[in-house]
């Protein structure tokens, strides 16, 4: 990995991460305005294997955790997979109902 840089790209409703010029991964979501469904998870498949979704899905719940106002809902496998092994970011799902 050399200088990892993560954007989020609202009109196409998705968090994306790239290494240096190359994009290696993507997160893909829904934005009710109260919560953010995060959908698809998604390396691409030349870049498999060096954690990029993992860092993709680390950083947009850093992203959201910082804004506050939405509450996440893991969608994507990946995603509620990432959250049972990190239990301290727990706090931003949205409860079940």
């Amino acid at each position: 990995m050399s200088e990892l840089t993560f954007t989020n790209e609202t009109d196409a409703s998705r968090y994306t991460l790239h290494d240096g010029g190359d994009l290696v991964s993507v997160l893909d979501y829904r934005d009710d305005g109260k919560s953010v469904a995060l959908t698809r998870a998604y390396t691409i498949p030349s870049f498999r294997g060096h954690g990029y979704a993992a860092v993709v899905v680390d950083r947009a719940v850093a992203a959201l955790e910082e804004a506050g106002d939405r509450t996440v809902v893991p969608v994507c496998w990946y995603v509620a997979d990432w959250f049972e092994a990190h239990p301290d970011r727990a706090g931003i799902l949205q409860p079940r109902r």
